[in-house]
């Protein structure tokens, strides 16, 4: 069991950090982004050194208190909220923020976790380098937080999640020690690999404070286009002859229903929308070319094998950055559109890529079986990672579908796990998905994960509460 907050333990945590950087949190750090939890903290602590993260994790742990780590607050698994239970200590990297090094030659770039991911991205565009990773939150986000959920976003397609992103970490452990695993090497077989064991981790084993990212060579120039699909098999289709085109210079591959584009009719009437009527399927592709291609060209003869095989009856292809931004804004502010109107349920689901249309085809029946619903379909078809979300009909609000959430969603993910899929692709478990985890989770890698944690931190400071049941 594990203890509160008392103020004893105040005064301790005041001689690990300077005494201004131990207070109460605010409202902002106690909140969530779809507002499922409200937090709760005894003490916010705000370290500016690795070596005072570790002072404070060494003083919860004596003290059996509970540490929340917390990044950008942008999670949406609740992850980063503490809703209930003995008062914990709420741990803030946001003065973690410091560029420590950068080498252009070897494409790596090292940050402090509590690095602003767009900071970070700006940092390396400053060495003419690119850091792929990039989220509606990137504003936000930071990179610790980013690295504990290994956070997918847009271009997984090309260049993987964080988790392939990462060389090396520093972490401080549950007993307070630092592992040194900041390593700058691409290859380096000895033994067990801790980085990717606390990465996706959620905080649970250690409180990562820094990190070795890689980084690659920025597209000479970049091409965007729209393209109208009769199906999602259809656009499987697509990404087939996209690929066999363009190989790797594709960044991106985002599928579209008809929804997403009422719903933003609906609440953001402003945007601009390339298409008279809707279409009912459609497809954002990013590419990204080197030196001598035009992306314009390429997009074209694109579109123009794959009309002839009819995979597309429609297109816009961009002709300037403006135009290009103003079609990923399309895509960036469909989220925006499904929090205006309201969600039931929203999944984050991955499914075998060639399984995705049979996935769509069982699911509406199921839905519309259950209730008057509209579903809102989309997300990163190129990686498998579907954003199948729930939504009242027209003229109601999810006020008026009380309890219908837990029927929903376990119907999502039914059928997510009959089809050998995942119900968590790029979120991660947080407090959101325990118990869908302990009913869907192999047991011998539930065991694992329970024995790992008990091992790694047997006080069970770290996180209490996320991805496994608290004891």
């Amino acid at each position: 069991m594990l203890n509160p907050v008392t103020d004893a333990l105040v005064t301790k945590l005041k001689r690990c950090v300077p005494e201004h950087l131990v207070r109460i949190a605010e409202p902002r750090y106690l909140e969530e982004p779809r507002g499922s939890w409200q937090g709760t903290a005894g003490v916010l602590v705000l370290p500016e050194t690795t070596d005072q993260v570790a002072s404070v994790v060494r003083c919860a742990n004596e003290h059996r208190v509970g540490i929340v780590p917390y990044g950008g607050g942008t999670g949406l698994v609740g992850g980063q909220i503490y809703p209930q239970g003995p008062s914990v200590i709420l741990l803030s990297l946001e003065r973690m923020n410091t560029i420590r090094a950068v080498f252009p030659t070897e494409n790596v770039i090292v940050v402090d976790a509590g690095s602003i991911l767009a900071d970070v991205q700006e940092a390396a565009k400053n060495v003419d380098r690119l850091f792929p990773l990039s989220l509606a939150s990137e504003g936000s986000a930071r990179i610790g937080g980013n690295l504990a959920t290994n956070a997918g976003g847009v271009n997984v397609l090309r260049y993987g999640n964080t988790r392939d992103l990462c060389l090396g970490l520093e972490v401080v452990m549950a007993d307070g020690s630092i592992w040194n695993g900041l390593t700058r090497l691409r290859k380096d077989n000895t033994g067990y690999d801790l980085r990717n064991l606390v990465i996706g981790s959620e905080g649970t084993l250690g409180i990562i404070t820094a990190a070795a990212l890689k980084l690659a060579p920025l597209p000479n120039s970049y091409g965007t286009a729209l393209m109208v699909t009769p199906s999602p098999e259809a656009a499987l289709g697509l990404l087939a002859l996209a690929r066999s085109h363009l190989a790797e210079g594709i960044s991106a591959f985002e599928l579209m229903h008809r929804q997403g584009y009422d719903f933003l009719t609906e609440t953001l009437p402003d945007l601009r929308q390339p298409f008279e009527q809707a279409p009912e399927w459609s497809v954002l592709i990013d590419i990204g070319l080197g030196q001598g291609a035009t992306p314009e060209a390429a997009l074209e003869d694109l579109f123009a094998q794959a009309l002839e095989h009819g995979l597309v009856s429609d297109g816009v292809i961009a002709q300037s950055e403006t135009q290009r931004q103003a079609f990923w804004s399309i895509r960036e502010q469909i989220p925006t559109a499904n929090r205006l109107i309201g969600s039931i349920s929203s999944h984050d689901i991955s499914i075998p890529l060639s399984r995705i249309p049979e996935f769509i085809d069982r699911a509406e029946p199921i839905m519309r079986g259950i209730a008057d619903i509209r579903i809102n379909c989309f997300g990163h078809l190129g990686d498998g990672n579907l954003h199948y979300n729930i939504f009242p009909a027209l003229g109601k609000t999810k006020g008026d579908y009380p309890g219908l959430k837990a029927q929903v969603q376990a119907a999502v993910h039914d059928l997510v796990d009959d089809m050998e899929g995942s119900m968590s692709a790029e979120h991660g478990v947080g407090r959101l998905k325990v118990d869908d985890l302990e009913k869907y989770a192999d047991p011998i890698k539930l065991a694992t994960m329970r024995s790992i944690k008990n091992a790694l931190d047997p006080n069970g400071i770290l996180n209490p509460g996320v991805i496994l049941r608290q004891p």
